[in-house]
């Protein structure tokens, strides 16, 4: 192995091994053990405020709702499904946008396109904080707010994985958990911040902070030296005039195999299902009783067991092999709404037993949902190899990108605007869909399974 390439000895997380004129050779080790270092605890700030702040958008679907009831607001009238599309909007611009922010970042640098991504989110919160019409929010809480988002997500799942060898999914684990841990925090501080001083001031103080860490993060940014050189060599290849709407050339070959074409359905498959339970965990637990203050701490228990799951799965993936435990996982998640979420709703609402099946539904998709988009980029290296990842991770996460953008506002529009706040049975044929969607992202991931086994000599620890 390259004395450049990370080996996963220290910290148990990669950190690399350096070789030089004995007099320098300390300060460079040095270097090169706190480069990856940074890097995780860098990719994890990116993910806690990009991710955290844009998944807790359940903490405003439970408003904007509630203000839609009430006459002279900006979503007065509005249904569940076109307020869903703000958030909608966001999480899927998210990773849309992979493929150009992926080639950005080879073409100029992580840390340059985190940078302008933080500018950009600070000003999608600010624009928000001074909307009045429902298009407007789309526009700057949906639209710009996902642009600024996939600028700080996408480097940090690109730039990571190539970081790390030995314990890469526990590395992407420990990164994606920022998710969860930025949900746990950010949706009750809105919630109480949205108490205490209005929803238009709580996106002000939204923006300045997510910039700051945003910022800070990105500073740190930076290619491992190996994979660089490969870029370089790359963009020297490349003839294209440099663009911002370029995308650097794709190996159209790997694009047409069989085991793309598996991944490609699996990552649809269960992005469009992703996003719908953690967009109306808020207004679902009021069909049940709970105040907005416990729907908002609902978001934050599932976030929770989000940050924790990602750790131990990404801990046991290493072990037992990614695409194993991504399969299991999937699995589980569409057996928490097949065998608990739906069961919830079929029962009287606000009872001891339907609250019950609620916050064991809660726990598990908490946990085993969200830890398919850490073992889904920690995965690709082994199926595609390193010189394909940047790419093949671009294109798949657009495609994840343009799921979510059609499976949230359908399961939106199933879910009967007049009842969403009353009725547990309102919430059937989004459940219902998010269930079956899930099953089938299952065997999808079943499909990779078996693909990478046969072009691999069988082997079981993928």
């Amino acid at each position: 192995m390259d004395s450049t390439r990370p080996t996963g000895d220290a910290l148990e997380l990669g950190l690399t091994r350096s070789a030089g004129p004995s007099a320098s050779v300390s300060q460079q080790q040095r270097a090169q053990k706190l480069q990856p270092v940074l890097i995780l605890l860098g990719s994890f700030i990116l993910i806690f405020t990009a991710c955290g702040l844009t998944f807790s958008f359940g903490v405003y679907q439970a408003l904007y709702e509630a203000m839609a009831l009430s006459q002279d607001t900006p979503f007065t009238g509005a249904s569940s499904a076109q307020i869903s599309l703000i958030g909608t909007l966001s999480v899927s611009l998210m990773t849309m946008g992979a493929p150009f922010v992926t080639t950005w970042t080879k073409l100029y640098s992580p840390r340059a396109v985190v940078c302008i991504g933080g500018a950009v989110f600070f000003a999608a919160h600010l624009f928000s904080s001074i909307s009045h019409r429902l298009w407007q929010f789309v526009l700057s809480q949906g639209l710009l707010l996902g642009m600024g988002a996939c600028m700080a997500y996408i480097p940090a799942v690109t730039v990571a994985p190539a970081w790390f060898d030995k314990r890469r999914a526990l590395a992407m684990g420990i990164i994606i958990s920022g998710t969860g841990v930025g949900g746990v925090i950010w949706a009750p501080a809105l919630r109480a911040m949205i108490d205490r001083m209005g929803f238009r001031n709580t996106m002000r103080v939204s923006s300045s902070v997510s910039f700051v860490l945003i910022e800070a993060a990105g500073y740190f940014m930076k290619w491992e030296p190996n994979f660089h050189t490969a870029v370089l060599a790359e963009n020297q290849a490349s003839t294209r005039s440099r663009g911002i709407m370029l995308i650097l050339p794709i190996n159209w070959h790997v694009l047409k195999s069989r085991k793309f074409a598996a991944q490609a359905l699996g990552a649809m498959l269960q992005s469009a299902a992703y996003s719908t339970p953690l967009f109306f965990y808020a207004a679902y637990a009021k069909t049940l009783g709970y105040s907005e203050v416990s729907g908002a701490n609902f978001i934050a228990f599932s976030n929770a067991s989000n940050a924790v799951g990602k750790v131990v799965i990404g801990f046991a993936a290493d072990r037992l092999g990614r695409l194993n435990t991504l399969f299991v996982t999937t699995f589980i998640s569409a057996i928490a709404v097949l065998g608990f979420w739906i069961p919830s709703i079929m029962l009287d609402g606000g009872s001891t037993t339907s609250r019950g099946l609620f916050i064991a539904f809660t726990l598990l998709y908490g946990a085993f949902a969200s830890a398919y988009i850490s073992l889904f980029p920690a995965s690709l290296i082994e199926i595609f190899g390193i010189q394909h990842f940047s790419n093949v991770n671009g294109v798949l996460y657009m495609i994840r990108g343009m799921a979510a953008l059609v499976g949230t506002p359908v399961a939106g529009a199933l879910i009967p605007t007049t009842r969403s706040l009353t009725s547990p049975e309102s919430y059937f044929g989004a459940a219902t869909m998010v269930g079956v969607l899930l099953a089938a992202a299952t065997l999808a991931v079943l499909w990779v399974r078996m693909e990478a086994m046969l072009g691999s000599n069988w082997k079981w620890k993928l």
